[in-house]
């Protein structure tokens, strides 16, 4: 079992840029594939990027390409996901997921850890 919790949220201008950070608790946290997810008001959580267990391999919604990078530390039990050039529709809670399985991109169902979310908000 593993336990999540992010942190990095805040109130940045259109353009602008934040990392969200993750830490995981427990010895096992390189056998697990990391995902960051998203929520806004009134809509269903959203897939945003994966990691691979060895972080050699990353999965990314078209919406964040080339904007988003997420990256990982097997060492320090962390994930992170640089976001820049924020657009108001990034406005959202940022989730931190965990699973075992193997593959990257996957719905909220089949991610199993969690962690307490993050508001990040973008206003233009």
């Amino acid at each position: 079992q593993v336990q999540l919790v992010e942190s990095g949220g805040g109130l940045v201008q259109a353009g602008g840029s934040l990392r969200l950070s993750c830490a995981a608790s427990g010895r096992t946290f390189s056998s697990y594939t990391m995902g960051w997810f998203r929520q806004a008001p009134g809509k269903e959580r959203e897939f945003v990027a994966a990691i691979s267990r060895s972080g050699a391999s990353t999965y990314y919604i078209d919406s964040v390409k080339g904007r988003f990078t997420i990256s990982r530390d097997n060492a320090r039990n962390t994930v992170h996901l640089q976001m820049n050039s924020l657009k108001p529709e990034d406005t959202a809670v940022y989730y931190c997921a965990a699973r075992r399985d193997l593959r990257l991109l996957g719905t909220a169902n089949e991610f199993d850890y969690w962690g307490q979310g993050t508001q990040v908000t973008v206003s233009s």
